[in-house]
């Protein structure tokens, strides 16, 4: 049997370059969904994979993590389309334009601190969010609770007897604990929604397994490492373009002396397409699945244990319930 395979923010970046990979490897095993916010750039992406691989079985499905509505319709026609549901990658996600400090980007790029300021923007940026039509927190709900409740909804084609699934969350090397506060999980009053949203994602991929395992249901979390995007060409949005030449040589040089800059959205997909090939029982809950190249250009995967916990996970996993509840009610949706 086909397995069929749903990408969140499949249309550009890290989402695309990893369905060109899972076709690469097994066009004819496939049956692929690309599920995009962006219908047009979505339709480029299927045609830019069907050019490689003109037998592959892709299909789009219009989707805004950010909007409850839009979930809910997108997991519906999943279930028309589909008896069950074998990979679903959680990779759509969006960080707010920040505000940048120049001096302290470039005292950065003369320090022993260039590399962690890169990966994850560490003393330089501070992001300003806002909030969706649901009154919810944009980054909040296109990087987390959208796709929480999109697990919810699959849960019918996710989870049967005798086979499993996996859940694939697109993280990042910026979810730090220092940034999340279950007392505010939205972060409305601070100013680090990103990492609040990643770092959230790494908890409830925790509190995932322990809710899904026995129903043949496994979460993984993987960072694809550094690489350039239209997510990192965001943090500097006022750079002109010729900028961002002038420094890949020094990103090149930087990565002879740290495996963390996959730079490629190629290299960043390492870690995801890796995780297609495992069985989801050998995988650890409590690690993340980082995506590294070296200096010679070596992609690889390897795990490194988060900065998290079952007891905290439990408690968001229970509030993110909470809110489901109350917003699908509020919404009219059952």
């Amino acid at each position: 049997m086909n397995k069929v395979v749903l990408v969140t923010g499949a249309n550009s970046g890290i989402g695309l370059a990893l369905c060109e990979r899972l076709l690469s490897q097994d066009t004819e095993g496939l049956q692929l969904c690309l599920a995009c916010r962006n219908m047009r750039r979505a339709q480029a992406a299927r045609s830019a994979l069907l050019t490689s691989h003109p037998t592959a079985q892709v299909a789009l499905l219009q989707m805004d993590t950010s909007s409850i509505s839009s979930v809910i319709s997108a997991a519906h026609e999943v279930k028309l389309r589909y008896n069950r549901l074998d990979y679903l990658y959680l990779n759509a996600g969006i960080m707010p334009n920040p505000q940048f400090d120049v001096k302290a980007f470039f005292r950065g790029l003369f320090s022993s601190n260039i590399i962690t300021m890169f990966a994850t923007g560490e003393g330089i940026l501070t992001q300003k969010d806002s909030v969706t039509s649901d009154g919810l927190q944009d980054v909040f709900a296109t990087n987390l609770f959208g796709h929480f409740l999109l697990i919810r909804e699959l849960e019918p084609v996710l989870c049967n007897a005798g086979r499993t699934s996996q859940l694939i969350w697109t993280s990042s090397s910026n979810a730090h604990r220092s940034a999340f506060n279950l007392e505010d999980m939205q972060h409305q009053r601070g100013t680090q929604p990103y990492s609040s949203s990643k770092y959230a994602s790494d908890l409830l991929s925790l509190a995932l397994n322990t809710h899904y395992n026995k129903q043949g249901l496994y979460s993984s979390v993987i960072c694809p490492g550094f690489v350039m995007t239209s997510l990192t060409y965001g943090i500097l949005p006022s750079f002109p373009a010729f900028l961002w030449t002038l420094l890949m040589p020094i990103f090149w040089l930087i990565r002879m002396f740290t495996n963390t800059f996959t730079l490629t959205p190629y290299n960043g997909a390492e870690a995801l397409f890796w995780l297609f090939k495992q069985k989801p029982e050998s995988l650890d809950p409590q690690v993340k699945y980082h995506s590294l190249t070296s200096g010679l250009g070596t992609n690889y995967t390897q795990p490194c244990k988060m900065d998290i916990d079952l007891e905290t996970s439990e408690v968001l996993y229970e509030k993110l319930l909470h809110l489901e509840k109350r917003k699908c009610i509020s919404c009219n949706i059952t």
